[in-house]
């Protein structure tokens, strides 16, 4: 079980900006940031910041994964994990996940339903981006 921490002041600022429909959805992908973390020892503590004014989230511990940002995808208007265009998450995520996952270019995998299907898929997604840069 994680302990889903209190969310800071500026991170809750931006939050409350989101429309409510879409904050509901990325509130729930936040505690699974979380909940995922908490199940792999070797990610450690998650770090939860502004970065590019996004709620974003990485392993406090060096060299372990990629930062994770949540947001609204502009031109889909639908809300969004969003992880580093340098990396090679996004293609191997519709390589392992096809059209179960809706995806922008190669930055960010969108949400258009949560159910227990894509909630799944999207586990396995954060967990890749939470420990990218350890050994396979």
């Amino acid at each position: 079980m994680s302990i889903i921490p209190v969310i800071s002041e500026p991170v809750l600022s931006v939050f409350q900006n989101i429309a409510p429909v879409h904050r509901s959805v990325l509130l729930d992908v936040r505690k699974l940031i979380f909940d995922v973390s908490s199940n792999d020892p070797r990610v450690g503590i998650i770090e939860e910041a502004l970065r590019w004014g996004e709620p974003a989230y990485i392993a406090t511990r060096r060299k372990t994964g990629s930062t994770i940002r949540l947001g609204v995808e502009r031109t889909s208007g639908m809300p969004a994990l969003f992880f580093n265009c340098n990396t090679t998450l996004v293609e191997g995520f519709r390589d392992q996940f096809g059209p179960v996952l809706k995806y922008s270019k190669n930055r960010a995998v969108l949400i258009d339903r949560t159910d227990a299907e894509i909630k799944s898929a999207m586990s396995v997604c954060i967990a890749s981006a939470l420990t990218y840069h350890l050994p396979g």
